[in-house]
């Protein structure tokens, strides 16, 4: 999952501009294109359809990893890329998705930036779990007309358990994700200081780390590794940004 703003930090190498899209550059920096999520995410969903069919061969496996692992990755390059429209769409177009390790990231040179109003600032941010959002019925549907233990249900399946955690995980409010800015911009629109919406952000995230800490518990107890890494990730990222060792425009998840 990528932020749906986020600062951008200095990097020693130059963009290389690949394309325009949605008024948006697209860029590289380096080999930083390297698909190396895709290859990762083949590797560790090939070894899921192995535990789950041990009888199957491997050509079943690695088919299965191939699709699977690109239906995830491929709703969150929806996710972003509506990110990239919306902003397009209300005339204030982001500037820059890079792709990094095979993957997009949304970029915006000022996170604060006046030009922008508050409501600009929460649609912009919106577009990527609304997408996802839609998507859920789709997938359901084609889900719903695959045949059961078959490479078709495993891709669907694995496409709309990728909408539902995304439409709901990227509400988080954590900065560097789409809640975070969500809430900071409507409490700037509803007449809050930049400054105090940081502020209350901040101290929201503290309980929310806990939460947090405590999904990744119950999912490492319920053997659900990958679930339990993740939130044990956004945990942390939660306690920094509550303890202010982490700041917004450091956030590039």
């Amino acid at each position: 999952m990528t932020e749906g703003q986020t600062g951008q930090r200095s990097l020693t190498a130059e963009p290389q501009i690949i394309t325009r899209l949605f008024g948006t550059l697209v860029t590289v920096r380096g080999n930083t294109w390297f698909p190396l999520t895709q290859l990762v995410m083949w590797g560790i969903m090939t070894r899921v359809s192995k535990k789950k069919r041990t009888e199957a061969g491997f050509s079943r496996h690695i088919t299965e990893g191939a699709l699977t692992s690109s239906a995830i990755l491929g709703m969150e390059w929806c996710h972003n890329l509506a990110h990239a429209f919306i902003a397009n769409w209300i005339g204030k177009p982001m500037d820059e998705l890079q792709i990094q390790f095979g993957m997009p990231r949304c970029r915006y040179k000022e996170i604060n930036d006046r030009k922008i109003s508050p409501r600009q600032h929460v649609i912009r941010s919106l577009g990527g779990p609304l997408i996802n959002l839609l998507l859920i019925p789709l997938t359901a549907l084609a889900r719903f007309l695959a045949k059961p233990d078959t490479i078709a249900w495993e891709t669907a399946n694995a496409a709309l358990q990728t909408n539902g955690f995304l439409s709901v995980v990227s509400l988080l409010p954590i900065p560097g994700i789409d809640g975070g800015p969500i809430l900071k911009w409507s409490l700037v629109e509803k007449g809050y200081e930049i400054e105090e919406a940081d502020q209350v952000v901040q101290r929201v995230n503290g309980p929310l780390s806990l939460g947090l800490g405590l999904f990744s518990s119950v999912a490492f107890l319920n053997k659900k590794n990958l679930a339990g890494i993740f939130g044990a990730l956004l945990a942390l990222i939660s306690l920094g940004i509550f303890t202010g060792k982490i700041k917004e425009d450091e956030i590039t998840i």
